[in-house]
């Protein structure tokens, strides 16, 4: 804060006969009521000069969106609206002086406690100012993930769209500018607040009093309530081997084997919930154990199981050679790997149509010891060439069914990196099946996008194309030929952010490209040709996606823009007037 200066706003008695006068930074001496007052001259809400508004029983109404503030205190009557800083005044004879340092400055507490009305409130506005107040203010933005999920956790329904766009945006800021992670937090945070509006506050069960039973007795009864659908007693068995100190390995675990007794529950959403939960608690701490895990029971109140949908068994029954499979590798793995993978002869198994040869290849690599995380990764390599290859012949509405099985094996994939559970293994075979079902929507296959030239290849040049509509092969050759001269891949993954973030996106967006980029990073830790090829995958996948569901009204970016030009002190107004007074 600055040394304090007082600053001259005239005589008492000119100021009772304009009413108002603009004096010096920007600040709105007004005389009402026998008393001078001086405020901020911005509207705090989308910085409209409040001289041109109207005084009446000590309240100033701003005359572009109504907002009313004390001229006291400067505290706004209107949610919506900030408060507008207020100054101190003097009066030495005649002379009235303003303090030109506000008595109701902002610090991060403040701020903080503004992002959190802003999500209760479900008021895009706050909450874009309060992101980018605080990201200025140097506040990590791990903190202010945190507020959202804390905030998430406690409303509605559980774990749901809002929480794992906020979990997934998290996850990409490494790959996003100053002003990309701004709109990252601010489109997660919105839909968190979007997906707890008008939903009453959730409060935990408690855990059970002094329970001896060991961890291993404890996933039993889990999965035991999971079973027959009783989620209040998975909720307490939960919480009380979160009590007991269960480690997040053995947490994660026990809720995902309890995910994994039945096939690709509610089209691998609830896995992907799970995982990115977990994810969520790695990055954020601990200290929202207890919430978070417990959001995520009401998941499995009644999920669709794969298993009882008649795709799943006919006209081919995958149900029961899945689970003879089930048998032969129920116990853990050999420490030593037996038997080679050809991994380009893998995943053209995975992309073939013999369902049941694909099926007998998993269970002969698990039981040889191949590692399971490396074949989740090729799993979700093919799922993703499904979606280089979906024609744009199909319904568009068909892009989700491809999608929805990249997000699966991708969740997957995250999940066996971390975990030696070998009842998990059972997710692989879901994942290879959905790879199966999505067989169809490759004919006729897409052709392969021959490599655009004469292009200068910069991001505009792609976010050009992206204004268009349906641009899925043009913005295809594009990324193909910017991958054919060797140019920066990484800067690519940044340029999809944007195409992303610049859109009024939906939640399944927002899915594809946080997999695309973990994905992408995964394969870019090898250098050879099949590493290489995989990479390429990943990128045209994400491009093709974000191609189909682009452009887009784009209501959320511009709301982030005017809260950036309102933190920069722009002008949104210019038209000078006279203030009334009544």
């Amino acid at each position: 804060m600055g040394t304090t200066e007082w600053i001259y706003a005239g005589t008492v008695e000119e100021l009772k006969q304009a009413n108002s006068k603009v004096i010096k930074g920007g600040i709105v001496v007004l005389y009402h009521e026998d008393e001078v007052r001086a405020i901020d001259n911005r509207c705090p809400h989308l910085g409209f000069p409040l001289h041109l508004g109207s005084v009446c029983n000590g309240i100033l109404t701003c005359h572009w969106h109504n907002a009313r503030f004390d001229i006291c205190s400067g505290g706004t009557l209107d949610p919506w609206a900030d408060d507008v800083p207020a100054y101190d005044v003097k009066i030495e004879k005649d002379d009235v002086w303003v303090n030109s340092i506000p008595k109701n400055v902002s610090n991060v507490e403040k701020l903080k406690q503004r992002l959190r009305e802003g999500l209760e409130q479900n008021i895009g506005i706050v909450i874009a100012k309060a992101v980018i107040a605080l990201i200025e203010s140097g506040v990590p933005t791990d903190e202010i993930v945190l507020i959202g999920v804390k905030f998430g956790t406690s409303q509605g329904n559980g774990w749901g769209a809002g929480l794992t766009i906020l979990t997934a945006m998290r996850n990409i800021l490494p790959k996003l500018d100053t002003l990309g992670q701004t709109l990252a937090l601010y489109h997660g945070l919105v839909h968190v607040a979007r997906a707890s509006s008008g939903r009453a506050p959730r409060h935990l069960l408690g855990a059970l009093p002094s329970s001896q039973a060991s961890v291993d007795r404890l996933v039993e009864w889990y999965r035991n309530c999971i079973e027959v659908r009783d989620t209040q007693g998975a909720e307490k068995v939960l919480l009380t081997a979160i009590e007991k100190g269960a480690t997040p390995v053995q947490l994660a675990d026990m809720m995902l084997i309890s995910v994994t007794d039945h096939f690709y529950l509610d089209g691998g959403h609830t896995f992907d919930f799970h995982n990115k939960a977990f994810e969520a608690l790695e990055s954020l701490g601990t200290s929202l154990t207890k919430p978070v895990l417990a959001s995520l029971v009401q998941l499995l109140a009644a999920p669709t199981r794969s298993e009882e949908q008649h795709h799943w068994q006919t006209p081919v029954d995958l149900v029961t050679p899945i689970q003879l499979a089930f048998e032969k590798f129920d116990q853990p793995s050999k420490s030593e790997q037996t038997v080679q993978l050809d991994e380009q002869a893998f995943v053209d198994q995975l992309l073939s149509d013999k369902a049941n040869e694909t099926i007998e290849q998993i269970t002969q690599l698990l039981i040889g010891g191949a590692a399971p995380e490396r074949l989740a990764q090729l799993i979700c390599l093919a799922a993703a060439e499904r979606i280089v290859r979906f024609h744009t012949q199909n319904e568009f509405s068909d892009w989700l069914a491809v999608l929805h099985t990249f997000t699966y094996a991708h969740a997957v994939h995250e999940r066996l990196r971390r975990s030696k559970e070998p009842l998990l293994h059972r997710a692989l075979f879901y994942g290879a099946m959905a790879i199966y079902h999505d067989r169809f929507l490759n004919v006729p296959r897409a052709r392969k996008p021959e490599p655009a030239s004469g292009r200068n290849f910069t991001s505009e040049e792609l976010l050009d194309i992206l204004d268009r509509r349906q641009q899925v092969n043009e913005a295809a050759s594009w990324v193909a030929g910017y991958l054919a001269e060797q140019r920066d891949p990484q800067k690519l993954l940044g340029t999809f952010g944007l195409c992303l973030l610049r859109e009024d996106a939906e939640f399944h967006s927002f899915q594809l490209y946080e997999a695309a980029v973990a994905e992408f990073d995964h394969w870019d830790e090898r250098s050879d040709a099949f590493a290489q090829q995989a990479k390429e995958t990943c990128l045209l996948a994400c491009t093709r996606y974000l191609a189909a569901h682009a452009p887009t009204a784009r209501e959320l970016p511009h709301t982030t823009k005017i809260a950036w030009r309102l933190f920069r002190g722009e002008r949104l107004f210019e038209e000078d007037a006279e203030i009334s007074n009544n």
